[in-house]
């Protein structure tokens, strides 16, 4: 058995934190790959899911509609940096949440997530989450605004209280091409 590729360790770590009841957020949407995998592992809860491009919020609802799975997401064509307004009522448990830093596959390379939404969604997060809840970050920086968000991003999680979070870094170092790497920030108190 070999060592945990990126993509398949965030699916296992979701998948650690995501019971039929709970809430989930797909803070970046995208082409709703992740949407659809949490809209599965939700059960009778509920999925929110996050993306500024109408492009992306089309691909997401239309994968849901072929899966049979809209009625248990709200697909929010929004920054997610909006995601504590949007789930104030929420009464569910928030147990995970996933990004996908980058650009969208496919689109216009220019619009990318930044390191001041994608803080400003983490602390809210922090704010929403339940105890135990798991926050995954895919970062993708191959191109150069993914090489300023990492390193704004790696700075804020490395300055959160261990008594607050637990944060971990995954990724294969020895790779070329700058391979995706994952930060997973588990909430403990």
């Amino acid at each position: 058995m070999g060592l945990m590729r990126v993509l398949p360790f965030a699916k296992h770590l979701l998948r650690e934190h995501v019971v039929p009841g709970t809430v989930a957020i797909d803070m970046t949407a995208g082409n709703g790959h992740d949407t659809l995998f949490l809209a599965e592992l939700v059960g009778d809860g509920h999925v929110y899911a996050f993306d500024v491009q109408e492009e992306a919020v089309v691909a997401t609802r239309q994968r849901l509609e072929e899966a049979g799975m809209s009625e248990r997401v709200s697909v929010i064509h929004d920054s997610h940096h909006t995601v504590q307004t949007v789930v104030a009522d929420e009464t569910r448990p928030i147990t995970a949440a996933v990004f996908n830093l980058g650009y969208l596959p496919g689109s216009d390379k220019t619009v990318t997530t930044t390191g001041e939404t994608t803080i400003d969604a983490l602390r809210q997060l922090q704010d929403v989450m339940a105890i135990g809840g798991v926050i995954v970050v895919v970062i993708y920086h191959g191109h150069d605004s993914g090489k300023i968000e990492r390193d704004e991003v790696l700075a804020y999680v490395e300055s959160l209280d261990q008594k607050q979070a637990g944060v971990l870094r995954y990724g294969f170092i020895n790779q070329v091409n700058h391979p995706p790497f994952i930060i997973a920030i588990e909430k403990r108190a």
